[in-house]
């Protein structure tokens, strides 16, 4: 029987519902489990693909193909693009269909490339398999404006108890939030069913001990469509939105959150004035920077201590996959410092403006301090244009009101890039007070060839940055680079 209940507590929509007639579940004993959903009838689909997944031998199981916007400059401006999305839970292994409706399948990718996916190609149908949770990009014909983003998302732990009071559930079917927003309360938990699409914003904003759980939906046409402002001890887990920004906010978790957008300014997860904060698990494909590290901005006040984004997949159709350091406050200096990026695949960066370039950017504007960040194991596939690595202190009178105070402790270790569009690299200070300091490259491997100090195939009167394509400027001090791999 399906239940739903509904109280209005100001401007908070409660729905407690259990629901699982948009809910079907298949196991192969107790190895292989699969979940998947239907789409309310409301939401607009997309029939350039067709999606079906089985545990082995079993049933197969269609899911729907969401249709969701993307943005693709140009010329002189952004035309939206229509592309897919489909997703279900599983664990153990799974096989999927994807059939291809647009015509005959000449080449076909599933990215990241570092995830070796092997599949086949049965007329217009590929096959494959997964045995663990994987957010995917699968490309016919090399159309990357088209593609099917398929996330294969693990099994919740969490099982929504209707009595509880401080649930707000969302069940299968469209919801339209007055008033646009859901203010969420000091210890809520918000689950989204993976049958659920929500029209409006999911506002976590001055609380406490808040959840936001679940596989569904946050529409992709609302701009900021999760929002952690001035808030403590926030958990976001499992949804797919536009955008899911952080400011002015400690102890925060975002894991397996998916962010595709394509409006102007569509940056995916900004981090602005927070300390504490770790993205795990993302899929984050943007209109404008994929993610950020920023100080004082939009309001939020202060710099930032211990941000870590890890076990993510980054693709900017326009601006940056990382980018540290515009934003901050001049009349107070701030530090935005211990970072983290580990274990990151980018997929694409395109930006044909130079200031804006570099798939690892730390620009220290507005009397930033940038200090002690880390990347490890970073894998940056062909992008379409831009710079693999852009270290700058600078002045951007568009968007800073000073120069940085310096870039210091920046350690790339495991970084590897595969193929011929990136532009040169940046490396450069602003003037002897202002500099960038003890950059260190360790195992730094451009298509198949490490770059390090002592490399046999550098001319003696090369810098070694001349051999990685990289310019190195005026107050720039300790540059290095290292092997350390046998």
């Amino acid at each position: 029987m399906n239940t739903i209940n509904i109280r209005r507590n100001k401007n908070l929509l409660f729905v407690g519902a259990l629901l699982f007639g948009n809910m079907l579940f298949a196991t192969n004993g107790e190895k292989n489990k699969l979940i998947t959903y239907s789409a309310p009838k409301e939401v607009a689909q997309n029939a350039d693909f067709s999606v079906k997944v089985r545990v082995p031998r079993g049933t197969w199981q269609e899911l729907p193909e969401y249709l969701i916007k993307v943005d693709e400059v140009k010329d002189s401006g952004h035309v939206t693009q229509d592309a897919t999305l489909s997703y279900f839970d599983f664990s153990g292994e799974v096989e999927v269909s994807v059939t291809y409706n647009r015509g005959l399948v000449n080449s076909s990718k599933i990215r990241p490339l570092s995830y070796g996916i092997k599949h086949e190609v049965n007329g217009n149908t590929l096959t494959f398999k997964l045995n663990k949770a994987s957010n995917l990009s699968v490309e016919v014909n090399g159309d990357i404006m088209h593609n099917l983003h398929l996330f294969a998302n693990p099994i919740s732990s969490f099982v929504p108890n209707k009595k509880d009071k401080k649930l707000i559930y969302f069940g299968p079917g469209l919801h339209t939030l007055p008033e646009g927003k859901l203010l969420v309360p000091s210890g809520a938990t918000v689950y989204v069913d993976g049958a659920a699409v929500i029209m409006g914003k999911i506002n976590i904003e001055k609380v406490q001990d808040v959840k936001v759980l679940g596989s569904g939906m946050v529409d992709q046409s609302v701009k900021g469509g999760i929002t952690i402002a001035n808030s403590n001890n926030v958990s976001i887990e499992g949804l797919f939105s536009s955008q899911c920004i952080t400011g002015g906010s400690n102890n925060v978790v975002i894991r397996n959150v998916k962010v595709i957008s394509f409006f102007g300014w569509g940056d995916g997860m900004n981090v602005f004035a927070s300390n504490n904060v770790l993205i795990d698990g993302a899929f984050n494909r943007n209109s404008d920077d994929c993610t950020t590290v920023y100080g004082t901005r939009l309001g939020f006040e202060g710099g930032c201590d211990n941000i870590t984004m890890q076990n993510s997949t980054l693709w900017a159709d326009v601006g940056h996959p990382i980018l540290i350091g515009t934003h901050g406050s001049t009349p107070k200096p701030e530090m935005l410092q211990n970072l983290t990026y580990k274990n990151i695949d980018i997929l694409d960066h395109k930006e044909r403006q130079l200031d804006y370039q570099g798939c690892m950017s730390l620009n220290a504007g507005d009397s930033n301090l940038i200090k002690n960040v880390n990347f490890e194991d970073i894998r940056v596939e062909d992008f379409r244009q831009g710079q693999l690595v852009n270290i700058r202190v600078f002045f951007n009178s568009k968007y800073c009101t000073s120069p940085g105070r310096g870039v210091e402790n920046v350690l790339f270790k495991n970084i590897s890039y595969n193929g011929k569009n990136a532009d040169i690299s940046i490396i450069a200070g602003y003037d002897e007070n202002r500099k960038v300091k003890n950059i260190v490259f360790e195992n730094l491997t451009i298509n198949g060839v490490m770059i390090y100090d002592d490399m046999p195939a550098k001319p003696k009167w090369f810098k070694t940055s001349d051999m990685a394509g990289f310019f190195v400027g005026e107050h720039v001090d300790g540059v290095t680079f290292k092997k350390t791999k046998l």
